[in-house]
């Protein structure tokens, strides 16, 4: 029988795949479509679309075919079960 991560892990490290995601991937859309400002970046319409599209990708692949996303990794709280 294995065990599971905590649960501290395993939403600490949700928490940190949104943010990274969000951030890393959100700048990337705004600079491809010309959305940054000085403050970061601001996506309306269809960029933002594009962004939800892509988080939802990443935790998708992540869980279902890489079997793990870059935080559940680092934390360890890959479910094994």
């Amino acid at each position: 029988m294995t065990t599971r991560p905590s649960f501290f892990r395993r939403a600490a490290a949700g928490i940190f795949d949104f943010f990274t995601v969000f951030g890393v991937g959100g700048y990337a859309v705004a600079k491809f479509t010309g959305d940054t400002t000085e403050n970061g970046f601001q996506l309306n319409g269809w960029p933002a679309a594009i962004l939800l599209v892509i988080i939802i990708a990443y935790f998708y692949l992540g869980w279902k075919v890489v079997g793990g996303t870059l935080w559940q990794r680092v934390f360890g709280a890959v479910d094994k079960s």
